[in-house]
């Protein structure tokens, strides 16, 4: 089935329940009815509900659904992006590993992975996902992970996804991708040999803001990579939290069954039923809304390229930009989602459009069906050291656009008026 179809019906048979839409399990417990299928659930024997930080039947539903549209092997959901990046490079990296991190990513994931992962030991090296020239070069023995973005937050840069993943396969390194701008139903990173994918379901997945969540997809074959690897001992050697369980003897996928046996286990990050029930409503219309995302704010990226007070667009939609051939060659239609950014002479005329616009409101989230306006540089990315930021291209005057689904000649008026 094509991803448009998998998005409404996969994971979920309605002839067993009844119901045409998803049921939603709004609870914390499951009766065993026995002794033997608890012991049974809990020492993997038999499959089944525990515990909904574990697992829960509607978040199951969610999993399953987003695998296939990720044209991956098995997902887990957690409880937000930040979660889902943590547990992805938790379930690879300990005190002593290093990780190689995109430069041109999104700000909270770069305070994340380059200064909270250090307090665990765990140390960040950066590297161009432009051309990934620099990156073999930064691989050692200790290296457990390569992060980027496939199309990155708010440069709106495309990552060179083909030769990221040759490198890793060469190394037998894992590579994850986070994909939550491009989403699933543009672009695939799994079927280019990238390993793991991450989202921020918050995002264009719910499409509406109305909760926070993250998700994990595993590529098919992933278990070949990992079992066997020696930088990845923790899969083929005994868990001694588990009873010596080793997940390589596991005829299961065994990323994302590590992270949730192991690391949502103990940590506790996972989403709420109801949450997981509000991202598979809104996978349902996902294909639809990134259609009419992409095709709104290429009309506004040619509007604000022949506007006098814009210096510069970012948008690999657009003809000329520097990425439009990549986006032709990797995403759905050449469509490049719902996210662009554009630069004005400085931070006061910035400041001023923000706040002179009444459709796009000031807000710090993307993928909303309403449009929303964003200064990086003193929120998203304040985090980052000036000089960091005037090297990855996010100046004072960067504006970030999240373009929605509103009439599109409401949103140029709005922006015109703006700008004037």
């Amino acid at each position: 089935m094509k991803k448009e179809t998998l998005a409404i019906h996969h994971g979920y048979d309605k002839e067993s329940f009844g119901t045409m839409a998803v049921p939603l399990y709004q609870t914390t417990a499951y009766d065993f009815k026995t002794a033997k299928c608890a012991a049974d659930r809990f020492a993997l024997k038999e499959l089944g509900p525990i515990y909904t930080r574990l697992n829960n039947p509607t978040t199951e539903i969610l999993e399953s659904r987003i695998a296939a549209v990720e044209k991956g092997e098995a997902a887990i959901a957690t409880a937000s992006g930040q979660s889902a990046i943590f547990y992805a490079i938790a379930n690879l990296a300990e005190a002593g590993d290093n990780i190689i991190v995109a430069e041109k990513i999104y700000g909270g994931a770069t305070t994340l992975l380059t200064h909270t992962m250090k307090r665990f030991g765990i140390k960040a090296k950066i590297f161009d996902s432009d051309e990934a020239e620099d990156l073999e070069a930064l691989i050692d023995d200790k290296t457990k992970a390569i992060f980027f973005e496939s199309l990155s937050n708010p440069n709106i840069s495309i990552a060179n996804v083909e030769k990221i993943a040759s490198i890793a396969k060469k190394h037998d390194v894992i590579s994850i991708c986070d994909n939550t701008v491009a989403t699933p139903i543009l672009f695939n990173p799994l079927t280019k040999g990238i390993d793991v994918v991450v989202h921020s379901a918050s995002k264009y997945i719910t499409g509406q803001g109305l909760a926070i969540g993250g998700l994990i997809v595993e590529a098919k074959g992933l278990n070949d990579k990992l079992i066997g690897n020696k930088r990845y001992p923790q899969f083929n050697e005994p868990d001694e939290s588990y009873h010596g369980l080793v997940y390589a003897n596991l005829p299961l996928p065994i990323f994302t069954l590590r992270v949730r046996l192991s690391l949502i286990r103990d940590i506790g990050a996972t989403p709420a039923p109801f949450n997981s029930w509000l991202f598979i409503q809104g996978l349902e219309t996902l294909a639809i809304r990134m259609k009419q995302h992409s095709k709104n704010t290429l009309k506004i990226a040619k509007f604000l390229k022949s506007h006098p007070k814009v210096k510069k667009v970012n948008y690999p939609g657009l003809k000329g930009d520097p990425y439009h051939k990549k986006a032709k060659e990797l995403f759905k239609n050449g469509y490049a989602s719902g996210l662009l950014s554009f630069e004005v002479e400085d931070f006061k005329t910035a400041e001023h459009i923000l706040n002179s616009t009444e459709l796009f409101a000031i807000v710090v989230n993307i993928g909303d069906s309403k449009s929303i306006i964003t200064h990086p540089a003193s929120t998203t990315h304040m985090q980052v050291p000036p000089e960091k930021l005037e090297k990855y291209g996010i100046t004072q005057g960067l504006i970030r656009l999240s373009v929605g689904l509103e009439d599109i000649e409401d949103l140029i008026e709005d922006l015109e008026k703006a700008l004037d």
